[in-house]
């Protein structure tokens, strides 16, 4: 765990069953009081009784599980409002998820990362509510996340699953997800255990001033890496994680998911980091170079001639690549930094999670 960053358990969090119908959602949020037992008199819960909260959750194909998934979010945050947006299900999704009690919207490009591009643009909330439609996170959670957000003005909190059930996390994507989770860690700094989480709180702030890229199942990679480049304030809360119900099929494949969210993890590198990664191969190079140069350097002095001329010129060929490499390496991190401020600008053009608002 980094400095500043609490490892809460909500494992323990109210888990009772949330088979009950919650009111009709609300267009205009729900306030933290209702759904986080807040103490009274304590610090800044006059504000958090005034923020809007809403519940977005991307869905293809979930006609098993959606109504579970709603239901269960209606009670553990009553009024609430429930945001279902449909990826071109070829079953009875959206219709299930409309008779829940959700508010559902369509996204026509495949892919969750168009639509939690979508969700970003269209909503407009104090606190989002980021899950899975597949019922396998534990709705009462987003309590305990949503407190730890507030209290310690975060902006985004991942539920880290804890498995419930032998069946609940496939062997392949629980060693996938520690081997991307480590990969991020040693590149951007360690922050999360569960980095591929589906689960998460994130602030007002975050969700306006993060530019979705990706199209796909690493929208959670891209998430975490915007977060860890900003160095923005988040934290980890444990929640269980549960089996899929039956009839309910992932649409996770473990590697050609796996390859897709590591090539963005490669690309974000380069994009965030540019100096060392383009450092990097040029350092590469320039070892090569030299190795290479080293006879042809020996005979020179030897012999005072050069008789391996294609090799001299190939090891100067990479050298004057090295130096290339580390140029643009220089430039590309002076216009990363530019495009870091200006991410922080529009960050810090919105209220941070918890403040009182002016009068």
């Amino acid at each position: 765990m980094v400095d500043g960053q609490v490892r809460w358990n909500a494992a323990s969090a109210e888990n009772n069953s949330a088979d009950a119908p919650g009111p009709e959602p609300m267009e205009q949020g729900a306030s933290i009081r209702q759904a986080v037992d807040v103490p009274e008199g304590r610090a800044g819960t006059d504000v958090a009784a005034r923020r809007r909260i809403a519940v977005l959750v991307p869905c293809f194909n979930e006609e098993a599980a959606i109504n579970r998934v709603v239901r269960d979010f209606r009670a553990s945050l009553p009024g609430a409002v429930i945001y279902v947006y449909d990826n071109n299900s070829t079953d009875r999704t959206a219709e299930v998820a409309r008779g829940a009690g959700a508010v559902v919207r369509n996204e026509s490009r495949q892919g969750k990362g168009h639509v939690v591009r979508r969700m970003f643009s269209d909503l407009d909330a104090d606190l989002y509510v980021l899950v899975d439609g597949d019922a396998t996170y534990d709705a009462p959670s987003a309590r305990a996340m949503i407190a730890r957000l507030m209290e310690g003005g975060l902006d985004m909190v991942v539920g880290a699953g804890v498995d419930q059930e032998e069946a609940a996390y496939r062997r392949g994507h629980r060693m996938g997800n520690r081997l991307l989770t480590g990969f991020v860690a040693h590149v951007f700094g360690a922050a999360f255990d569960d980095m591929l989480s589906g689960y998460r709180v994130l602030s007002r702030r975050f969700v306006k001033s993060f530019p979705v890229l990706s199209s796909g199942f690493e929208i959670e990679t891209e998430l975490t890496i915007h977060a860890l480049n900003l160095e923005l304030p988040v934290g980890e809360v444990e929640t269980p994680y549960y089996a899929r119900l039956a009839g309910s099929v992932s649409k996770l494949s473990t590697w050609r998911d796996g390859l897709r969210i590591l090539a963005t993890i490669v690309r974000l590198y380069r994009a965030e980091r540019p100096l060392p990664f383009f450092a990097g191969i040029g350092a590469s190079l320039a070892v090569i170079s030299i190795v290479l140069a080293i006879p042809v350097f020996v005979t020179y002095l030897e012999q005072g001639l050069v008789p391996r001329m294609p090799t001299a010129v190939l090891s100067t060929g990479l050298m004057i690549l090295a130096c290339l490499s580390i140029a643009c390496g220089l430039v590309l991190d002076t216009v990363t930094r530019g495009r870091r401020e200006i991410k922080l600008l529009a960050y810090l053009a919105q209220s941070a999670p918890g403040k009182e608002e002016e009068p």
